[in-house]
């Protein structure tokens, strides 16, 4: 994976993301600290180059970081809790890979990453019930629907969903952003699209899986949601 792309000299203003793709990394390896291991920073260069192409408006770096502090946010619930914790390492790379390939004019940009979660993830060290653990909840990501008894897979798909929760005007900016990237889409179409789509969000039974979750962020997401989808039937 590092070879499949350039790499400039590591900004230190990446050097936050990096260390914690690092510790991910580590805490996920078969054996942590063996000599054999590649260094993890090409990999997690090769990933920071892809969350900042220029086709991305909200499937940025920022959106990555987000979806890892609220992993972090959710972690910290069921330790308060007592609630016994997957292997979060595995979910914060999840996380790293399930945008890490992303074409708004494509639709099969789950499995892609997924793909490249696998080939990274075995040359990296990772073990290979480890490295397909990953790529489960990257795939998992197109349906946002883990079982009842998937710990994991529900801390991934619920702090990639909790951007539908945020403050009205942090979810304004969001809805402008993904406009942005699907600015080859002619108005019309878009509005019918993003309303489908918003439409299947809330028929399901429900948004958010985890205690923490269904608490703090149902309620507001589907406020959110349903607030979106009266603007989209709306005159322009």
């Amino acid at each position: 994976m590092p070879d499949q792309a350039r790499h400039d000299a590591p900004d230190d203003a990446h050097a936050p993301l990096r260390a914690r793709w690092t510790q991910a990394l580590e805490a996920a390896r078969a054996a942590p600290g063996a000599p054999s291991h590649p260094d993890p920073v090409p990999y997690a260069d090769n990933l920071l180059a892809r969350y900042q192409e220029p086709q991305r408006r909200y499937h940025t770096l920022t959106h990555l970081t987000a979806v890892l502090d609220h992993i972090d946010v959710l972690e910290r619930t069921f330790e308060e809790a007592g609630t016994p914790v997957p292997d979060l390492a595995l979910v914060r790379l999840a996380a790293w890979f399930h945008d890490a390939v992303y074409a708004p004019d494509r639709s099969e940009n789950e499995e892609r990453s997924a793909r490249l979660a696998e080939r990274a993830l075995s040359e990296a060290g990772v073990s290979p019930e480890g490295t397909a653990e990953v790529a489960r909840l990257v795939r998992l990501t197109v349906t946002h629907a883990p079982g009842p008894d998937d710990l994991a897979g529900q801390v991934l798909c619920d702090a990639d969903l909790a951007i539908l929760a945020a403050p009205q005007d942090t979810y304004a900016a969001y809805t402008a952003a993904v406009r942005e990237e699907y600015a080859f889409v002619p108005e019309d179409a878009f509005r019918q699209g993003r309303a489908d789509v918003l439409r299947q969000l809330l028929d399901l039974p429900r948004l958010f899986w985890t205690p923490y979750g269904t608490e703090r962020w149902e309620e507001a997401a589907r406020a959110n949601i349903a607030a979106e989808l009266e603007r989209l039937r709306s005159p322009l």
